[in-house]
């Protein structure tokens, strides 16, 4: 059973998703907490590779009472070596963007659901929302 903290609406209005990986975070003690408060927003925030790690930037976590620290710092990645190559090689062959979706609770860790995906132009944008909208009018009709 995992609980959904955090959700970045606009990545599936973007991006195509096309595959999508679960990984921990590297966190401080004071982002535990505000996190646990419900006080992150992955909003414009993305992934990047320094090396051979993988790093989530502009996730931003706000301030935990009087803590001082930076809200929005680089997060480390956890993920296996198997899985990072898998990730590197396949963004580096098709261009993809490494998209952060949702960040959740699963047996008391904090885990973030990532996405290699690939931009959606104007004209994809306008032919997903005429899809949903025509999903959700026969969803109201039936």
């Amino acid at each position: 059973m995992s609980k959904l903290i955090s959700k970045n609406k606009i990545a599936n209005f973007d991006y195509e998703i096309i595959e999508k990986y679960v990984c921990g975070v590297s966190l401080l003690g004071w982002e535990v907490k505000s996190i646990r408060a419900n006080n992150v927003n992955l909003k414009n925030s993305f992934c990047s590779f320094l090396k051979t790690e993988l790093w989530i930037s502009n996730m931003h976590v706000s301030k935990y009472m009087l803590v001082e620290g930076d809200e929005v710092r680089a997060r480390k990645l956890l993920l296996k070596r198997s899985e990072l190559n898998k990730i590197l090689t396949k963004q580096q062959k098709y261009k993809y963007a490494i998209v952060p979706l949702s960040l959740f609770w699963e047996k008391g860790n904090i885990k973030l659901e990532i996405g290699l995906a690939k931009g959606r132009n104007k004209a994809d944008k306008r032919a997903y929302i005429i899809e949903r909208d025509a999903k959700k009018s026969l969803k109201n009709i039936l």
